[in-house]
């Protein structure tokens, strides 16, 4: 597939219609930041309409008596699901909206419309558990997204990576006993929510198809890029997905409020650059990416300008060097502690 020089966008101002309490992080705010940095790029960003999620969609991976929840407090809005999850009278119109933009973001990577594209969405999903709405999210977008694809769409194998700072709860629990998606988290840890730790790795014939990299407080460009080299890697390559999902969180940003994370402009490109790279080398290059978290405007318009100008980029010609992994050193401690779990199925696990 040749490259276009462009990258399909769905951004949309009815997502800003979800509207936050006075001071809550997850705030349609967000998205002006996410806007200034897509409208820098000019006409080499194609927009691409959202439209709303069917039932048939969601219920795929969330529950009925789930969507039930949040029609109620819907109709009784302003109002909370819990401390952190609030609605709005247009919440739930919108996170339909958000779903269905990540559907269609994806759909139109899979069926070779564009190469790469990214859903600038709100709320966030990856908190969403097939039953229960948390941290800030409604419905789990990816998750509904990736279903799509291999309900719909004929796509077999998923790689979801999730670098949000925070462990995507709800998509590992949806697809722990799936062994056609592979799920691999970098995160904060230990950090909310809570779950996320390198044991667990999946369930009953999908063992080893979830792989957790909990991160401790302060890892920055070195920790992350280098986790992606040395663990997402040889773990993609043994697993060979058709097509790369990302969980876009910018919360790791080392301006972010909510985490204690130091990624820079510069380590979200190169972090870019090693998903464009590994997809080209084994899913012709097809990637999507759905916002998730990210709470400090400048996190999110460097983040965002690194994405999408890694994805723009002519394709690398080989993935770059891994940061050194010293005995000592925060990444060595970080893949050893995965390696240790994982090294049985994936034996180049840890290598440079």
């Amino acid at each position: 597939m040749s490259v276009t020089g462009s990258i399909r966008v769905v951004e949309d101002p009815r997502y800003r219609e979800h509207r936050a309490p006075r001071g809550h992080p997850e705030c349609p705010e967000r998205l002006l930041a996410v806007g200034q940095a897509i409208a820098s790029f000019g006409d080499r960003v194609v927009p691409l309409a959202p439209r709303p999620a069917t039932r048939e969609e969601i219920l795929r991976v969330h529950e009925s008596g789930h969507v039930r929840a949040i029609e109620d407090a819907v109709r009784r809005a302003p109002g909370n699901l819990d401390p952190d999850t609030y609605v709005s009278p247009a919440s739930l119109e919108i996170a339909e909206l958000a779903a269905g933009g990540a559907i269609e973001m994806a759909r139109s990577v899979a069926r070779g419309e564009s190469r790469v594209g990214l859903a600038a969405v709100r709320p966030p999903g990856h908190h969403a558990e097939p039953g229960r709405p948390m941290g800030f999210c409604l419905f789990n977008n990816i998750a509904i997204a990736a279903r799509a694809l291999q309900d719909d769409e004929g796509v077999g194998k998923l790689l979801i990576l999730d670098w949000d700072v925070h462990h995507g709860n709800g998509t590992q629990h949806y697809f722990e006993r799936d062994p056609s998606v592979l799920f691999l988290s970098t995160h904060q840890f230990p950090y909310y929510p809570g779950t996320g730790d390198c044991t667990e790795a999946g369930r009953d014939k999908a063992v080893g198809t979830t792989v957790n990299v909990p991160m401790p407080a302060g890892c920055g460009d070195d920790e992350y890029v280098g986790a992606l080299l040395r663990i997402l890697v040889p773990v993609a390559r043994r697993f060979a997905p058709e097509m790369i999902l990302v969980s876009c969180g910018f919360d790791a940003h080392r301006d972010d409020p909510l985490a204690s994370m130091e990624l820079s402009r510069q380590g979200y490109l190169e972090m870019t650059r090693i998903v464009r790279a590994l997809a080209d080398e084994l899913c012709e290059g097809r990637v999507a990416l759905v916002l998730e978290g990210g709470y400090a405007p400048s996190g999110l318009v460097e983040g965002t300008t690194a994405v999408i100008e890694g994805l723009l980029e002519p394709p690398p010609s080989r993935l770059s060097r891994s940061p050194d992994a010293n005995a000592g050193s925060m990444l060595h401690t970080i893949v050893d502690r995965v390696a240790r779990v994982h090294r049985d199925r994936y034996p180049d696990l840890g290598a440079a």
